[in-house]
């Protein structure tokens, strides 16, 4: 007979969450920050993030106005726009949006032999309110994105930079650390869109209704 407790689904997040804080060893990182850095431990089970996050000044207050006034997440993988918590996104009056299967998308990278996350950040220059990029797998978005800003197209609230990889990733989040942009990003190689997703979670949890 197996000696494993079995723990109510309930109590798994919670007592996950207590497991993290005790192999932190009363280390912290901001009242503000705290959380965000926890969950992505929680998604990820790796440490590492505890020393990898870089978050821009003021960053997360930023990225919490910018969500309760209505502020459209765009994301470049489906699965990461799968793992938002639409819900609390929407209550705010906020949406979640993935570019990266429209068809006018596919045909225009195409014709111009560039990648759909490139076209993907351009078509999200057209949309209205605060916007909040959250990139888990493309380093061409991170560089269009910084792009677009150096043209004054774009004006980011907030931008994700956690792209998973070794081509152009740490060189894409590099230029996101940088720059002025409002960024919370994982410097080196990991990252993935289930960090990105939890990233925007932890800041939606906080202004949970």
């Amino acid at each position: 007979m197996s000696d494993i407790k079995i723990v109510k689904p309930m109590e798994i997040e919670k007592r996950s969450f207590e497991i993290i804080t005790e192999r932190l060893n009363g280390r912290t990182f901001g009242e503000d920050k705290d959380d965000i850095v926890k969950r992505v431990i929680h998604t990820s089970a790796d440490f590492d993030y505890a020393d990898n996050l870089v978050f821009s000044d003021g960053v997360v207050e930023k990225a919490l106005e910018a969500i309760k006034a209505g502020a459209t997440i765009v994301t470049d993988t489906r699965m990461a726009w799968s793992g938002i918590n639409k819900k609390i996104l929407e209550s705010f009056g906020g949406q979640a949006v993935c570019y990266m299967s429209d068809d006018d998308v596919a045909a225009e990278a195409k014709e111009r032999g560039i990648t759909r996350a490139m076209v993907s950040m351009e078509k999200a220059c057209a949309l209205e309110g605060p916007v909040i990029f959250a990139i888990g797998n493309a380093p061409t978005a991170l560089i269009a994105i910084d792009e677009l800003v150096k043209c004054g197209k774009l004006s980011p609230a907030l931008v994700i930079g956690v792209p998973v990889g070794f081509v152009n990733v740490v060189e894409s989040k590099e230029l996101i650390i940088e720059s002025e942009i409002p960024h919370i990003v994982a410097r080196g190689n990991k990252g993935g869109s289930n960090v990105a997703a939890a990233i925007c979670n932890a800041l939606l949890y906080k202004l949970r209704r």
